[in-house]
């Protein structure tokens, strides 16, 4: 997962993977059968462990505000957490050659289930009274997800944390009351 989420699935090469799990060749092989398919299985590892943690945040805080600040924090958290930065699921396959179109669907399908789960978020909001009726939850579900990139991209181009938190305050402002 780390080797993916360094590289992307394009930088990443076999003796790249292999080394970083002490494995040879032929026991990848084995393991994965191919270089997609332990993408697939990397990309799941992600989701289930350190990018699930602002989808959670935004979920289980008590307020919708609390939870898009939440969201907005737990995904700087991870953008910094590892070297070069950013995320993986945003910065996985950037430049994709015609060959590795399933790994960009494998990212588009995550990043969709990401928008999803802000827009079923922001419509709770609306249903509990926390956003007016007339929301346009579609909208801005996809605007807190281009924050979500944008901050992936930023913390990959060596953004600081300070960098980082400074958009938590515009993109609390497009809420609305």
């Amino acid at each position: 997962m780390e080797v993916f989420w360094a590289k992307g699935y394009e930088g990443a090469q076999l003796a790249d993977l292999t080394e970083a799990m002490g494995i040879n060749p032929p026991s990848f092989y084995a393991a994965f059968g191919s270089k997609e398919a332990a993408f697939r299985e990397a990309v799941d590892l992600y989701i289930a462990t350190v990018g699930s943690a602002p989808m959670r945040a935004l979920d289980s805080a008590t307020t919708l505000k609390a939870g898009i600040r939440a969201m907005l924090k737990g995904s700087i958290d991870v953008a910094l957490s590892s070297q070069p930065g950013g995320c993986l699921l945003v910065l996985g396959v950037v430049n994709c050659l015609t060959e590795n179109e399933a790994a960009r669907e494998c990212l588009k399908k995550a990043r969709r289930t990401t928008l999803d789960l802000i827009r079923e978020r922001l419509e709770r909001g609306v249903r509990d009274g926390e956003l007016p009726a007339d929301t346009d939850a579609e909208v801005l579900a996809a605007f807190y997800n281009g924050i979500l990139q944008a901050i992936s991209f930023q913390a990959r181009d060596g953004a600081s944390r300070h960098d980082l938190e400074s958009l938590i305050a515009p993109a609390m402002a497009a809420v609305p009351s």
